[in-house]
């Protein structure tokens, strides 16, 4: 495990993207997890913030994140519990627009399948947002689609939109994820971590 994560850290497959972008910034992996770790969390990839930091969700999104499951930052960040493994690593930067770019598809093909070898006792996995719904699901469809088929995932997965302040929107047109799934997704995780 900790030769995987030395060479992702390594990893510098994609800067020379990262260089052209407008943040103009190198390739940083941001992840967390042990072995031991019996949930993932399959985010998108690292924000601006996230990336100077250099600890996975210390922004509003995280945050949110954790209101949503319930739990604090100490469990949060306990890497013996919770693996953190974005579908990109490294933060994408933004376009000229300030938009964040989409994580790079060479991270996922390069890193995923290796990575998730080094977490044998996964339990129970979160994915958060198109991307990791895609690469972990197959699925086709919106968010918002494979959100609402949220029971036919569980005991082991449960898919989440990304807890972006953007999505305020997105939570209040469908309440059902608010009396629903965070209930579901609380006791999932209290079933696990216990």
């Amino acid at each position: 495990m900790t030769d995987i994560f030395a060479r992702l850290s390594a990893c510098d497959l994609c800067k020379d993207r990262f260089a052209a972008t407008v943040t103009g910034h190198v390739p940083r992996s941001v992840f967390q997890g042990e072995a031991s770790a019996k949930v993932l969390i399959a985010g998108q990839a690292p924000g601006a913030r996230v990336h100077q930091s250099g600890r996975p969700f210390t922004d509003p999104s995280g945050d949110r994140l954790r209101d949503w499951m319930g739990i604090n930052k100490e469990i949060f960040y306990d890497a013996t519990r919770i693996a953190i493994l974005p579908m990109g690593f490294c933060f994408p930067g933004y376009d000229r627009k300030g938009a964040d770019l989409p994580p790079p598809a060479i991270c996922a093909k390069t890193w995923r399948a290796d990575v998730l070898h080094a977490f044998p006792n996964i339990q129970f996995t979160l994915l958060v947002g198109a991307y990791a719904q895609k690469w972990h699901l197959s699925t086709q469809g919106s968010v918002t689609e494979v959100v609402a088929r949220w029971r036919a995932h569980l005991p082991h997965q449960l898919p989440l939109p990304h807890p972006s302040w953007r999505n305020r929107a997105w939570i209040k047109k469908n309440p059902w994820f608010e009396t629903d799934v965070l209930p579901a997704l609380r006791g999932c995780l209290k079933e696990v971590l216990a």
